[in-house]
């Protein structure tokens, strides 16, 4: 069975994998129509996807819970 830590891991390697290789698509794309080039558009429309799950793998995540305060909240102490 994989580990946890592997598999973020592994997912980390894909998504830098995938971003370098639509990077270099984008960069080999001919020179577009500013606005004008829906597949260019989407070319950086999925960069961004990208950007944001690796963005979201490195995040820590908080999922509240009914008797647990959001980091924002001041916790007044007694």
């Amino acid at each position: 069975m994989t580990s946890y830590a592997n598999q973020m891991s592994t997912a980390e390697e894909f998504l830098e994998l995938a971003l370098k290789n639509l990077s270099s698509e984008i960069s080999a794309y001919p020179t577009p129509i500013s606005g004008c080039d829906a597949q260019f558009n989407h070319l950086l429309e999925q960069r961004s996807k990208i950007r944001n799950a690796l963005h979201a793998l490195e995040s820590d995540v908080f999922v509240p819970t009914p008797r647990m305060p959001s980091p924002a909240d001041q916790v007044e102490s007694r």
